[in-house]
């Protein structure tokens, strides 16, 4: 699926503003970066491409200051356009020498307003009266440019996943910089906003804004930029421009195989295992409200639910996590109707959970590895006896995990915060799919993922079906609705339309449904 109209091709001739030399970083006994050159030219863009923890992060937070390099410089052009060594270690040097960053976690403030936390940073902390006037009209400006609208008033805390996403963007774009980095901008944007970001991306770089972005969709990077640099393993292994290039090729690049396609095998379905009958979830927001929503989930079958972030699918992932009780209606498991859920329920019940948003709903970033792959099943007589935990059992059953799903770390006691986000993601399946759940929710179970994780996690949901589990797959990247569902479902408003197979789903059809129209008139 092209989301994005062909790249304009780099100007060998153009000034450049942004040199990496020789750039090394050792976290301990890991290197993350190895001697990294990296060149950016005045109205470029460039993608830089690598398997989760490859390197690519690591580097990009050496360049806004975050992080100090253990060798190598940063040099940017100055006034003069000469380069000019960048002060290492200092954020608030990068932004004075115009360059911006989009991190790919979130940054805000919670509990102040959107335009609070795109004014951040850019006026005095001592002023007699405030103005809004001006920033408003410019962010409106900026909106219409992007397609990323948001509510200005409304509060961070309130909005979802790809909202926050947008403020992070536009932060940036209001700073005016002259180089701009983006870690992973559209993996929480439609295909739709992502298109309007690009478009935007390449009138600014038409005007001289020089861009690095980070990314794993291949058709984003192929699209939208002119060249590629491939980080493996903390070393550049390639560059090359993007023109003539597919996607198969680049993959291979990124992690030095070839990376075959996820593939449903076709199957019948068993007994039914989930079943929703009408139910709803009160509440005046439209993604924490449900509207009479029915559906059923046999053994074996995928069920994907797609939608624009927003809609509802995160109080229908609420429901079947058992964070949110139905307000009307009825839930069934295996034939046995259900009132109110906790997630301990959910989780003795045999429901595998993969959270939409694995920082903060996913793992407990203090905690070792070891203990988040065995935290839903502490009290467990596996893990427990005597009300005393089995430490050597908890490491063993860790290990058995890192070795089974390939999570790359330097062992089960590290902490889980410090692996790759493709890794994590990869502990916390582990820990969903432990003990062949019945049910599996599998909530954006590959966003930000690279081209070899997005695989590995496919090729587990796909080899749980076969054995049996039910899964109900919440996710806004189509192609994999398209590669894993038997089924398709399409939420709008807090409602869900009425599943239908895969293979009688068009990609306009989805687009129509996603966008509000009545299934039976775009069938």
């Amino acid at each position: 699926m092209s989301a994005v109209s062909s790249a304009r091709a780099p100007d060998p001739d153009a000034p450049v503003v942004l040199e990496l030399a020789g750039i090394t970083k050792r976290f301990g006994p890991l290197i993350a970066n190895e001697a990294v050159d990296l060149t950016l030219r005045r109205g470029e863009i460039v993608a830089l491409l690598g398997e989760n923890g490859a390197g690519k992060t690591t580097l990009m937070n050496i360049l806004f200051g975050h992080y100090v390099a253990d060798e190598g410089e940063v040099l940017v052009a100055g006034p003069d356009g000469a380069l000019v060594p960048l002060e290492p270690g200092s954020p608030r040097a990068a932004l004075d020498a115009g360059i911006g960053m989009v991190h790919q976690h979130f940054t805000l403030a919670e509990n102040l307003t959107v335009l609070d936390n795109v004014l951040l940073g850019t006026e005095p902390l001592w002023r007699p009266w405030r103005s809004t006037a001006a920033p408003r009209a410019k962010l409106a400006a900026l909106m219409a440019r992007s397609g990323l609208s948001i509510d200005l008033d409304a509060t961070v805390a309130d909005l979802t996943v790809g909202e926050r996403q947008r403020i992070e963007i536009l932060k940036a774009l209001y700073r005016d910089v002259r180089i701009l980095v983006l870690d992973e901008p559209t993996a929480v944007l439609t295909p739709q906003e992502s298109d309007g970001l690009f478009a935007t991306l390449r009138a600014l770089a038409d005007h001289g804004l020089a861009v690095i972005f980070i990314s794993h969709k291949l058709h984003e990077v192929i699209a939208a930029a002119g060249r590629v640099a491939v980080l493996r393993s903390g070393r550049k292994v390639a560059e090359v421009p993007t023109a003539g290039i597919d996607r198969g090729r680049l993959a291979e690049l990124m992690v030095g195989r070839t990376v075959a396609p996820s593939r449903r095998e076709p199957r019948t379905p068993g007994a039914e295992v989930l079943r929703l009958d009408r139910v709803s979830i009160a509440g005046a927001e439209v993604r924490r409200r449900l509207d009479e929503v029915s559906l059923t989930v046999r053994e074996g079958e995928i069920v994907g639910i797609a939608g624009v972030s927003g809609n509802g699918q995160t109080a229908l992932a609420g429901l079947l996590s058992g964070l949110l009780a139905p307000s009307a209606g009825t839930l069934a498991l295996d034939g046995r109707t259900l009132d109110a859920l906790t997630p301990g329920a959910v989780v003795a019940l045999g429901v595998g959970r993969i959270p939409e948003d694995r920082h903060a709903e996913g793992a407990v970033g203090a905690m070792s590895i070891e203990e988040n792959i065995a935290l839903e099943r502490f009290r467990s007589a596996r893990f427990q006896r005597a009300g005393f935990l089995r430490a050597k059992a908890i490491r063993d059953h860790a290990e058995t995990a890192i070795a089974a799903y390939d999570i790359r770390c330097p062992g089960p006691h590290a902490a889980i915060r410090q692996l790759s986000g493709g890794n994590m993601q990869k502990a916390i399946l582990a820990r969903a799919l432990d003990g062949e759940p019945r049910l599996v929710l599998a909530n954006q179970p590959t966003r930000g993922l690279d081209v070899g994780a997005v695989a590995e996690v496919h090729r587990r949901l796909l080899a749980a079906r076969l054995r049996g589990a039910a899964i109900v797959l919440i996710t806004e990247d189509l192609d994999e609705l398209f590669a894993l569902a038997d089924r398709i479902a399409v939420m709008f408003r807090s409602r869900l339309t009425e599943p239908c197979a895969a293979e009688d789903v068009t990609l306009k059809r989805l687009g129509l449904m996603m966008a509000g129209h009545d299934p039976a008139e775009v069938a």
